[in-house]
């Protein structure tokens, strides 16, 4: 039996498909569908990044793989990437910390990779913290927080020493960006207003956007 594609959008179902996984390109194998009977104890179901079955009724949950303290740190260096302003919440209000563990967490080859350099980066931070400051970094000023993440957020400028930092950092900024921008808080600085009838035929895309894209003369 072919799966069927959830109809609502959850974050849980978003998260297979943010952060560039290259998992979205592979075959799925046939797995349960969101509504059919749950499979009897002991048995063996396939499972597949882009067809899992409806984590509304909670059939196959995963453990969460990140503790406290790393939360603690993601949500400190999150609220930096993506403070609160007037076009939105700040990172922790939207769940980003809860998103980036749901992604580690989750049984995919693709996400233990994430998890190794999450985890691996937040220790790096941690050590660097203490290095520089004897202090964990969600114990340092906001100062002396931008002070490392200005060593580590441009992997091209970043030296020798800072590799291992900048190549975390690049992937946290990513799924900070992947957990904002699935929370519904979120949708207004994108500009999205959801199903919303434009009250007569599709007026096609605005001339701002085609001459910003440099496509006047191809359309």
């Amino acid at each position: 039996m072919k799966p069927t594609e959830p109809t609502n959008l959850s974050r849980r179902a978003a998260l297979k498909w943010l952060a560039g996984s290259a998992a979205a390109g592979a075959a799925a194998p046939a797995v349960a569908a969101p509504h059919e009977t749950e499979p009897a104890p002991g048995a063996t179901v396939a499972r597949s990044p882009l067809y899992d079955p409806d984590y509304t009724k909670q059939v196959f949950p995963w453990d969460k793989q990140l503790s406290p303290d790393e939360l603690k740190t993601i949500g400190v260096l999150a609220d930096i990437i993506l403070p609160k302003d007037e076009n939105g919440p700040a990172a922790t209000e939207a769940g980003v910390p809860e998103f980036i563990n749901e992604w580690c967490s989750a049984p995919y080859e693709d996400n233990r990779d994430d998890c190794e350099v999450v985890r691996g980066g937040l220790g790096w931070l941690n050590t660097e913290s203490f290095r520089r400051h004897q202090k964990r970094f969600d114990e340092l000023g906001h100062a002396e927080r931008i002070g490392i993440i200005d060593d580590i957020c441009d992997a091209s400028k970043a030296k020798p020493e800072h590799k291992v930092g900048a190549t975390f950092f690049a992937l946290f900024r990513q799924l900070c960006l992947g957990g904002y921008y699935t929370h519904s808080s979120t949708w207004k600085h994108l500009g999205y207003v959801g199903n919303v009838s434009i009250g007569g035929p599709y007026p096609g895309v605005p001339q701002a956007i085609i001459e910003k894209l440099g496509l006047q003369d191809v359309v």
